[in-house]
């Protein structure tokens, strides 16, 4: 597949978040109808479902959003806008969409002292998680590939071209793309005046409104991370008006067939080395998706206590994170605003 965020595959191993429709009659469900389209894009799957007074079906334009991101913003497309800027063309007028998840991925940059950074996708490919091939990495080959990390290193100019302060710094939003996507087919929905909607796209997810067919929320359920094969529901809860998105290493990663070690594909880039830290992952609510995306993101890369304080520090935020105690145990931590949308699965 050449679709953008084939890298974002390996991020849904933590927890893959499955969508689950309650049964149950509301007095409004005959004037409403249930429409949906799903399909592949995005190196992913994705499932869309829309209530409205009358049978709809937006595939065209749902298409639509998904080619124009790809055109944008994908790194496994050589026509690419983000391709070209990599290759080092300078020419490039980039769109409305790659200005709005740059100006997001530095607000986000600066909210996590910059351990969310797209200019890391240099250390991605060297690692092996990415769509260039994989070097020999050790001290020395990190400290050079570290020259070209900094988001700080890369700007927007007013005339929509980037400016980098070395050709060699390679871009690479995967970590956010997804979410923004999401959040771009919301934005369409809302425009058509849909008022309930549920937008999957690998398990990332926005939620509006209710399923007023079934009388009940929305609700998602999100999986067990300790869980290595097959799946194992470990929550449930409601979704509305608000967007989900979630990181892990617990079952992704990759073993060198010499040593035998194991790299997770979450990589620092203040060190430029993976990340072989206490969370094993994380999940995120926001109230947009490219935002939950790359904090979901950005938690991986931090240390624990760090994304703790960064959490109790804000209001917009709220997360489940798995995370080894010192004994090697598996912990959860959820914010309070988390806690009250989890439900019981027996009640």
């Amino acid at each position: 597949m050449t679709d953008l965020l084939k890298f974002a595959m390996n991020r849904l191993g933590f927890i893959f978040i499955s969508t689950i429709f309650m049964l149950s009659c509301s007095p409004d469900s005959s004037k409403l109808v249930r429409n949906g389209n799903a399909g592949g894009a995005l190196g992913t799957s994705y499932s869309i479902i829309y209530l409205s007074d009358e049978e709809q079906d937006f595939q065209k334009e749902i298409d639509s959003v998904f080619a124009v991101i790809n055109k944008s913003l994908s790194t496994y497309l050589p026509d690419s806008d983000i391709s070209k800027i990599n290759r080092g063309d300078t020419t490039i007028v980039v769109d409305k969409m790659f200005r709005e998840v740059f100006e997001l991925s530095k607000k986000v940059n600066r909210n996590t002292d910059g351990y969310f950074d797209p200019t890391v996708g240099v250390l991605v490919n060297a690692w092996g998680f990415g769509p260039s091939p994989s070097i020999k990495m050790d001290s020395t080959a990190v400290d050079s590939l570290l020259n070209f990390v900094g988001f700080e290193k890369v700007d927007l100019t007013k005339s929509n071209r980037i400016k980098k302060a070395n050709s060699n710094i390679y871009l690479d939003f995967n970590a956010i793309a997804k979410g923004y996507a999401i959040d771009r087919l919301a934005a369409f929905l809302d425009e058509k005046e849909i008022s309930d909607y549920l937008i999957e796209v690998g398990g990332e997810l926005v939620g509006k409104g209710e399923n007023r067919i079934k009388g009940k929320p929305w609700v998602v359920g999100i999986d067990d991370p300790q869980i290595e094969e097959g799946r194992r529901l470990k929550i449930l809860m409601q979704l509305k008006d608000r967007a989900l998105a979630s990181s892990g290493n617990y079952r992704k990663f990759r073993v060198d067939s010499i040593t035998g070690k194991k790299y997770v594909h979450t990589i620092d880039p203040k060190s430029g080395f993976t990340k072989n830290g206490s969370t094993l992952g994380t999940t995120v609510l926001a109230n947009t998706c490219g935002e939950a995306d790359a904090y979901a993101t950005a938690f991986m890369a931090m240390d624990l206590q760090d994304a703790l304080a960064l959490l109790a520090a804000q209001q917009e935020l709220d997360a489940y994170i798995v995370y080894l105690d010192e004994a090697g145990e598996a912990q959860e931590f959820m914010t309070e605003g988390f806690k009250d949308l989890v439900m019981n699965p027996n009640g």
